[in-house]
Formats: structure tokens, C-alpha cells, sequence
């Protein structure tokens, strides 16, 4: 008890224990977005059916997404937000979808689900309770096998809670 008195060793206490805390955040950090990298990497880009692939959050945060996919921030902001209000993509007349910094046209966008394509690239976005996944297709690759790739794991997902 008469330890605890002394300034020196609380405050040398205090600044261990903030320590330890927040070394244990950043590893829970680390943990969470390593399990959506792995989504990524190992079901939609080891499928070989997407070349490009990314999960976002509903608000647009890039919960992670394939090597060298350059999705910007305001790109995936716009597709979490098209995902939620798929009617926003049409209108008067059809409106584009911007990724990877080109206008991907819009073949099919309803409740959860938007097909996109543009020249020999396409790809699919599919909602799901708390993230969007977003499949991009290249030159030679079957849309429909990459479709179904994003829409499995968008299922996998919902079933179970996300």
C-alpha cells in the first residue's frame, strides 16, 4: 500500500498501463482489417475470376481491397452510396459509376446488387447488412463466374451478420 503513495511510481504505473492498451488496440486493429484482407485475397482474388476486388463499409471506408486497386476515396464513398440507393443510378438518363478512375456504365442495379461495364471490363457490386463487395472483371475473364464470386461471398457475409 505504501507504494502506491509515491508520484514517481504512479505515474511510471500509469504510463505502462496506457502502454499495454494501446499496443492491445493496435493488435485488435491489425486483427480486424487482416480478416477482411483475407476475404479479399483469398475469395475474391485467389478465385481468378476478379482481378480487382474490395470490401467497403456502408459509409464508404475501404475496409480493404487487392493490390494495387486504385479505388479512391470519393469512388468508394459513391458505391457504398449507390449501393444503398440503387434508383439513384437512373433517372432522366443512366448515370456512370466511377472506378479506378473510369465511367463504368450500369447494366443492372437493383436492391442489393449492381453490374457494371466498360469496354472489356466490368465488374459487380453487392450490398450486404454492413459492408459492400466490389469485383472487377478484366480481358478475358467470364463476367457471370465473377459475378458469382462476389455474390457468394456477399452471401457468406450476410448469413452471417455482415
Amino acid at each position: 500500500f505504501f507504494f502506491f503513495h509515491s508520484p514517481a511510481l504512479l505515474s511510471v504505473l500509469a504510463t505502462l498501463l496506457v502502454s499495454t492498451l494501446l499496443h492491445f488496440l493496435s493488435l485488435c486493429c491489425a486483427l480486424w482489417k487482416m480478416s477482411w484482407q483475407s476475404y479479399v485475397d483469398d475469395q475474391l482474388i485467389a478465385s481468378a475470376t476478379v482481378k480487382d476486388g474490395a470490401i467497403l463499409g456502408l459509409d464508404g471506408s475501404i475496409w480493404a481491397k487487392s493490390a494495387g486497386f486504385t479505388l479512391s476515396a470519393e469512388e468508394a464513398a459513391n458505391i457504398a452510396y449507390c449501393a444503398q440507393h440503387p434508383q439513384s443510378l437512373f433517372g432522366d438518363a443512366p448515370r456512370a459509376l466511377l472506378l479506378r478512375g473510369d465511367k463504368f456504365m450500369v447494366l443492372k442495379a437493383e436492391d442489393s446488387l449492381i453490374y457494371i461495364r466498360k469496354d472489356a471490363d466490368g465488374g459487380c457490386i453487392s450490398k450486404t447488412n454492413q459492408c459492400v463487395v466490389v469485383g472487377v472483371y478484366g480481358e478475358g475473364m467470364q463476367p457471370g463466374k465473377c459475378n458469382v464470386t462476389v455474390e457468394v461471398l456477399a452471401d457468406y457475409l450476410k448469413d452471417n451478420g455482415y
